[in-house]
């Protein structure tokens, strides 16, 4: 079995941690601050914006995994964490002269620009309005032009436990103008696309260099969010006005779905009815 190592173990990578060890792939999960990892996982302590290899770096990586967060910073924090942090690790990658099978970039849909409702696949244009769009494809181009095989991978927007800010939202009667179409997809079915590229890579399969992780249905946020206050009981939107951040399109699956991956969630309803579920 492989050697995989998830650099920025977070809670997607935590997920996706906890599926390979269930496939009998060992894992190392980096993190810079120390935190508690699936069982099974080892953990290393480690810096992205450090240019030397950290000491405890595994003898062999067979797959990397880079899924770090900027969390809530600007621009700089961007341009540290996904294109230097990544240059860095590509350096410790070097430093020990290891080839990996395949080096995966988490990266995001925000580098799709469109507005106006679009269909959007892989070869759809990139020209993302916002710094975040703009470095996260700078990011994925460094990881393509690198001497190791690479793939990235454009999440939407990612929901499930923990992450309860739409549904809060829609408790307080949140609204949102029609047709401002969002992408989502659950935390859960984002690992399982991560754990699914590995597994074909494993297989042998030929991976394109990127695809697109989202549910099967595109949806209004109004549209959502009616939804939601109907489930809480929530009968009038007077609330805020919620704008979605980044354009309006509509992100389609079909490239993942042709490896074989389908979504546990393939839509709003089913994803969030399993949080509200939990939620009782």
């Amino acid at each position: 079995m492989a050697h995989c190592i998830i650099v920025g173990c977070g809670d997607v990578g935590s997920r996706l941690a906890a599926q390979l060890v269930a496939g009998g792939h060992s894992v190392t999960g980096v993190r810079r601050r120390q935190a508690e990892l699936p069982a099974g996982v080892q953990t290393l302590q480690a810096d992205v914006a450090a240019p030397a290899c950290p000491a405890g770096w595994p003898e062999q990586v067979d797959y990397l995994v880079y899924a770090v967060a900027a969390g809530r910073g600007g621009e700089a924090a961007y341009q540290a964490a996904y294109v230097d942090g990544l240059r860095n690790v590509l350096g410790w990658l070097a430093q020990r002269q290891q080839r990996v099978k395949r080096l995966v970039f988490v990266s995001s849909t925000g580098v799709y620009g469109q507005s106006a409702g679009e269909w959007v696949d892989e070869d759809a244009e990139t020209a993302p309005t916002g710094f975040s769009g703009r470095i996260l494809l700078a990011a994925e181009q460094l990881a393509l032009a690198s001497d190791q095989p690479a793939t990235w991978l454009r999440l939407a927007g990612i929901y499930g436990p923990g992450r309860g800010y739409l549904l809060s939202q829609a408790q307080s009667g949140a609204q949102a103008e029609p047709l401002q179409y969002g992408n989502r997809i659950h935390a859960d079915d984002a690992a399982s696309l991560l754990a699914s590229l590995i597994a074909k890579a494993e297989q042998g399969v030929a991976l394109a260099e990127g695809y697109i992780g989202v549910d099967d249905e595109p949806a209004p946020l109004d549209e959502v969010l009616r939804w939601l206050r109907a489930q809480l009981g929530v009968t009038e939107g007077g609330g805020e006005l919620l704008k979605r951040r980044a354009g309006s399109k509509r992100c389609r699956n079909t490239r993942a779905r042709a490896l074989g991956w389908a979504p546990q969630y393939p839509s709003y309803r089913e994803g969030y009815a399993a949080l509200l579920q939990r939620a009782d």
